[in-house]
């Protein structure tokens, strides 16, 4: 991945490179931003440029033995933390239990979601984490000398999945990090990085892409005809990953809206068998699934609280063809009294997924508030 290959973020670009020929990297910093501004593929590109043999002053030279490696994401002084599950490869595994679908996986496209890479590995009802036994990896890794480039390089993508002890080991690398060693961090939601690692990093902010930018993108990458990809970015509202999906029709959007439409309608109705039936059907799926439902129920919500209010309408909403065929009907029943109570109680049962709760009683309880406010 080089700078040429993101489109935009002209600004967040720039500054990257210009701590390289100025010498001013800094040995941690954390990459974030709003959900799919590509701050992950900006951080592959950032450590390639490092590392180039032959760097220009606008990106690296893509031929040197260092930027092959690179691309194939065999570069020895490069290593990668991120979050894995126990029992499908390993009962104690670690980043490197999973490095060839890693490879595989960002290889196919350096814009992507946790979801995406979760269901990828096939994580089930388990959640993907940093586990405990990846602090010693660390450590071994980080105590080599570098075999090729001035700097040992390691990305960690969703610090905020690390569980406690490594990330405590992590706070005192950072704090007296070894010779020529750079720590990304790539975070989604940097609020739950521990305060300590998170005060240890520059942290540098991506904005999210332009809507021109993403249409751009879209009719190179994927053939797209102009009208199309520019109707993909509007919905997309800045976020990249949403707009691939939309692009590749993809599948969990459609799953996750009929199962946000068949909770309302059963909620309307106040069809008590029905969403039985539904919160057993939620919770049949994993864990992540899960909580991508939430999260996309959140947005539908959202959105359909300003179509209600008038800030918007079905031609400038951030919602695809089929959410706002669906929206048209449905926003009628929102509105500034049960807006708050409905965003808190799907608000909480993320929380409580998250916390590993029984899925059963999260979703049926769900479904009965929901009547309850809905009507």
């Amino acid at each position: 991945m080089d700078f040429n290959r993101i489109p935009g973020q002209e600004e967040a670009r720039a500054r990257l490179i210009r701590t390289v020929r100025e010498q001013r990297v800094s040995h941690a910093q954390l990459f974030t931003g709003p959900e799919g501004c590509g701050s992950m593929a900006l951080a592959l590109a950032y450590a390639r440029y490092i590392s180039c043999e032959n760097r220009t002053d606008t990106d690296s030279c893509g031929k040197c033995k260092s930027c092959v490696k690179y691309e194939k994401m065999i570069h020895p002084d490069l290593h990668f933390v991120f979050p894995v599950t126990k029992g499908k490869k390993a009962a104690d595994p670690v980043s490197d239990t999973y490095i060839e679908e890693w490879r595989e996986f960002v290889s196919r496209s350096p814009f992507f979601s946790p979801s995406s890479w979760f269901s990828f590995i096939d994580v089930g009802n388990a959640q993907g984490l940093i586990y405990v036994s990846e602090a010693s990896e660390i450590i071994r890794k980080l105590s080599l000398k570098t075999f090729e480039s001035d700097f040992k390089i390691m990305i960690i993508w969703l610090p905020e999945r690390m569980h406690p002890t490594p990330a405590n080991k992590l706070l005192k690398l950072i704090e007296e990090p070894p010779e020529k060693t750079i720590f990304l961090l790539v975070s989604e939601e940097p609020d739950k990085v521990i305060p300590t690692i998170l005060s240890r990093c520059q942290i540098v902010r991506i904005p999210a892409f332009r809507q021109d930018d993403i249409a751009v993108y879209l009719g190179t990458s994927r053939g797209l005809e102009p009208g199309k990809a520019s109707d993909i970015a509007r919905v997309s509202g800045g976020n990249i990953n949403r707009a691939l999906e939309l692009s590749d029709d993809d599948e969990a959007s459609r799953s996750n809206l009929d199962r946000f439409r068949g909770l309302m309608r059963f909620a309307w109705k106040r069809d008590i068998l029905s969403l039985i039936s539904w919160s057993e059907e939620m919770a049949a799926t994993g864990r992540e699934a899960q909580k991508s439902f939430f999260i996309f129920a959140l947005r539908m919500l959202r959105e359909n609280l300003m179509l209600a209010l008038g800030q918007q309408n079905n031609s400038s909403a951030s919602l695809s063809a089929e959410e706002a065929d669906f929206s048209k009907n449905f926003n009628p029943f929102i509105n500034t009294s049960n807006i708050y109570p409905l965003t808190g109680e799907f608000s909480l049962g993320h929380s409580h997924i998250e916390a590993n709760g029984n899925a059963k009683i999260i979703f049926l309880d769900l479904a009965l508030k929901v009547t309850k406010v809905l009507r």
